[in-house]
């Protein structure tokens, strides 16, 4: 590779801003025919009547929404494509008339007025030369050039050339776009890479949708990026399934779902939901971590069972018998009968819908002891009966999944709910980690696969007395299934006021919580870190889904791998898989990815090691700091801020304090520091991120507090691109 001089990198530089001019007028001017249809459409439908809307007014009204529909998404699409509309160019080998073509590569197509493509859609079969193209095997490319840009004004370029020798009239510059890409400072939004994505990455993406595609490979290897660009590739080569039936990205973190936000609407796709594991359930946005052993029990499989007896059980204070004066006849219903008539009703519907079948039971139950008079007369008037109206608020409430769990507070009912399949100790924990819910007025990451469990078993519940349906939802102990039948349209709970939380109770049940929604594809990262409740909970959203799920096992934070793996493997169901392997590590500088796999092989000898392809010549740093017992050092506080201003002066981007949860106080205040660039982050909450520099605080502690132990340790040592120092207590 050949470096050209100033003046003719400037040269081709204006060369390329030309174009990009070109692209922007054009846009322009569709964004202006984008506003005359929204227009349009406004106008069309209009009419001076009043009373009935004849047949042509309403194809009026029709066409007009989706006129403005269409006309809205495309202005929308316009708007947020003009930082780095247009990053590649392709000079091919010349046709069979000596012509060479020239493609440009962007984030949409655009076309001029004779409709001659001025810019190709990155996932359009001719642009895939882009990223499929080696000096091995060039596919046509003499030279691939990635253009960076800043709003619309080129900055740079960087060649990359496929053939031995350029030819006479063309110009080569910079040292490899990739490299250049990887050398550039970090913001706190992941860049996409559409313009640096290799060959094996580019056929991840491009693989077929069909099924489970699993991608895999260690730290810094693109998993996440490789993932997100075939979602956008999805939506583009089978939009209607996927625009339509919707994608679903779960991260581990709501950290996580901020840094790659940007990504796909920075492709042009919005049609995806970004979701973390604390905030599937619609209603709650969890980021509280229960203690690893905690986590660990609520994670697991055996919370089924203990779910399971919870939604069936009566309500606490419930009464234990029924008494009732009904037609003049005394009623007397004891625990066993009621009892019956529990498990009769839930045999095949949810508690919240079983409740019209509950209350005809127990009429059928009281005539049976009365059997005297008319038994129509005698229903009508147990129907009618305002003792029964209170009896049934009393023992069969319409429950939310939320309160169900929250009954759990209680160390005797977790104990018998628990019984036989957790231990006391363990039931004692489960009791502990909700009574600690209710006082901080959170959920904890954890409690929400419960939740969405019991929502399943319990049901939504129903604002006004619960019509009878045709058909039911039950969940299945021993899989995610569901079973289900053809039936009547399910009726939508009415809208109530919203009411603004007062106290932590009101707080942790605020708003409603719905049933499942279904995606036609969901993309799950950090895999690794899933329980197997967890599993569950997003299986349920993907029966008829196809999926992408990226993991690396070395990275692993959930303990029982195994159990995980049949959760995994029920939610996919018996689709077919396939499997690419990510080998490049495009993140770390080799120094800090040496570091990281030094402490991982002793922990998980089989460790993805992928190869770092960079080299700084700057090794980590290592800095030791002191405590309240031993004064020789500085405390961890004074040696941080040290430590820290070093790293701002070797690093432009963006900087990371990773520190467990003992060290986090002291460190408070270099949170936002050095003009906003340092962000005080947990080491859980690291998983897909990345900065310029680390500084990693008391790896030990890391060790200790985290679940996964040295595995998450492993995933903080990974996060840095250039710098990375750490901090060590004194010994």
């Amino acid at each position: 590779m050949t470096d050209a001089p100033t003046d003719t990198v400037a040269a081709e530089i204006a060369t390329e801003q030309q174009h990009l001019d070109r692209v922007h007028h054009e846009l322009a001017k569709a964004g202006r025919r984008a506003g005359l249809v929204a227009t349009d459409g406004m106008s069309r439908g209009r009419t001076d009547r009043t009373g009935d809307v004849r047949d042509e007014e309403m194809a009026g009204l029709f066409e007009r929404d989706a006129l403005v529909h269409h006309a809205a998404r495309r202005l929308a699409h316009l708007e947020t494509q003009y930082e780095g509309l247009v990053f590649g160019r392709l000079d091919l080998e010349p046709d069979a008339d000596d012509e060479r073509e020239v493609r440009y590569i962007g984030r949409l197509g655009v076309r001029d007025d004779d409709y001659e493509p001025l810019v190709i859609d990155w996932r359009a079969p001719a642009a895939a030369a882009f990223y499929q193209a080696t000096p091995g095997d060039p596919k046509g490319v003499i030279r691939r050039r990635v253009l960076r840009s800043r709003g619309e004004t080129v900055i740079g370029v960087e060649d990359d050339l496929m053939v031995p020798e350029a030819p006479a009239d063309m110009v080569v510059v910079g040292d490899g776009a990739l490299l250049a890409a990887l050398t550039r400072s970090r913001g706190q939004q992941m860049r996409d890479i559409v313009a640096t994505i290799q060959a094996d990455q580019d056929e991840a993406i491009r693989a077929t949708d069909r099924g489970v595609t699993e991608i895999t490979g260690g730290p810094g290897t693109g998993k996440t990026v490789v993932a997100l660009h075939r979602a956008a590739y999805l939506l583009y080569a089978n939009r209607r399934r996927y625009e339509s039936g919707g994608i679903l990205v779960i991260g581990p973190s709501t950290a996580y779902t901020a840094y790659i936000e940007r990504v796909l609407p920075s492709l042009g796709e919005e049609s995806v939901t970004l979701r973390s594991l604390g905030d599937v359930v619609d209603v709650i946005t969890a980021v509280r971590h229960d203690p690893p052993e905690t986590a660990a029990i609520k994670g697991s499989l055996a919370m089924r069972t203990v779910l399971s007896r919870l939604a069936a059980r009566p309500a606490p204070d419930a009464p234990t018998s029924m008494r009732a004066i009904v037609a003049g006849s005394p009623i007397h219903l004891d625990e066993a009968a009621l009892g019956r008539i529990r498990r009769q009703a839930l045999r095949d519907r949810s508690r919240n819908q079983a409740a019209r079948a509950v209350r005809d039971l127990l009429a059928e139950a009281a005539w049976r002891q009365v059997a005297e008079g008319e038994k129509e007369e005698f229903l009508e008037a147990f129907e009618d009966s305002l003792a029964v109206d209170q009896f049934m608020a009393e023992w069969w409430p319409q429950v939310d999944p939320r309160e169900a769990l929250l009954w759990l507070e209680d160390t005797e009912l977790a104990y018998e709910v628990a019984h036989s399949v957790l231990s006391q100790g363990d039931a004692a924990d489960l009791a502990h980690s909700i009574r600690e819910a209710l006082a901080l007025g959170t959920w904890s990451v954890s409690d929400v696969a419960l939740i969405d469990d019991l929502s399943v078993r319990i049901g939504r519940v129903e604002e006004d007395e619960p019509e009878e349906r045709s058909f039911f939802e039950i969940e299945e102990l021993d899989g995610v299934e569901e079973l289900r039948a053809m039936g009547s349209a399910i009726r939508e709970p009415e809208v109530r006021t919203h009411l603004t939380p007062t106290d932590a109770r009101e707080r942790l049940l605020d708003g409603h919580v719905g049933s499942p929604e279904d995606y036609a594809h969901v993309l799950v990262d950090e895999a690794q870190d899933l329980s197997p409740m967890q599993w569950r909970m997003i299986g349920r959203r993907g029966r008829r889904a196809s999926w992408t799920v990226v993991g690396d096992v070395a990275q692993a934070s959930w303990p029982d791998a195994d159990e995980a793996v049949r959760a995994r493997d029920e939610a996919y169901g018996s689709q077919a898989r396939q499997a690419f392997h990510m080998r490049t590590n495009y993140r770390n500088a080799r120094e800090i990815f040496d570091y990281a796999r030094d402490v991982i092989l002793p922990v998980v000898p089989g460790a993805d090691i992928p190869e770092a392809v960079r080299e700084t010549g700057v090794d980590p740093l290592e800095v030791t700091f002191g405590d309240a017992l031993d004064t020789s050092r500085p405390p961890v506080g004074t040696v941080a801020a040290e430590a820290l201003a070093d790293l701002a002066a070797e690093v432009d981007g963006s900087i990371a304090v990773i520190a467990p949860q003992r060290h986090r106080e002291a460190l408070l205040e270099l949170d936002g520091s050095h003009d906003g660039r340092v962000v005080l982050i947990d080491p859980l909450s690291t998983k897909g991120l990345e900065w310029d520099g680390t500084l990693v605080v008391d790896p030990v502690a890391i060790t200790n507090e985290a679940p996964g132990g040295a595995r998450i340790l492993y995933v903080v040592l990974t996060r840095a691109a250039h710098r990375m120092s750490v901090l060590r207590p004194l010994d």
